[in-house]
């Protein structure tokens, strides 16, 4: 699968963006990798944000990500259901040295004319990624 970005973050994890789409009913979903590519274990709690409703919620997920449109200067943060729980992946355990898992992310959708959005994931780089779909 072909990686559109690869952003690299604390401890030697890494993770590998394959997909930034927008989907049917106005979401956008980010999907791809994270791996360990240290000879350390990396602990993924810090991804889940430091929102105590989201962090208590969605402990151990990637719910800490947020997408910001620069032209449209505003930033979007994971969808929550009704219950509070995020639209992405959640148990999330320590990762091993050299161990991957796949991952996604739900978002709100930017406006048909922003082609692209800065991504950031709690100790991870900022990066940009073009949107298709």
């Amino acid at each position: 699968m072909e990686v559109l970005a690869e952003i690299k973050g604390s401890g030697g994890a890494v993770l590998a963006v394959n997909e930034v789409k927008r989907d049917a009913g106005g979401f956008l979903t980010v999907s791809g990798t994270i791996r360990n590519d240290s000879k350390l274990y990396v602990n993924p709690q810090p991804w889940a944000g430091i929102e105590v409703e989201v962090v208590t919620k969605n402990p151990n997920s990637v719910a800490g990500a947020t997408l910001v449109d620069q032209v449209g200067k505003k930033r979007y943060y994971i969808l929550r259901d009704t219950d509070g729980r995020c639209l992405c992946t959640t148990g999330l355990t320590t990762f091993q040295p050299g161990k991957s898992q796949s991952f996604f992310m739900q978002f709100p959708a930017p406006p048909e004319g922003t082609n692209e959005v800065d991504f950031t994931l709690p100790t991870f780089a900022t990066a940009t990624l073009k949107i298709s779909g």
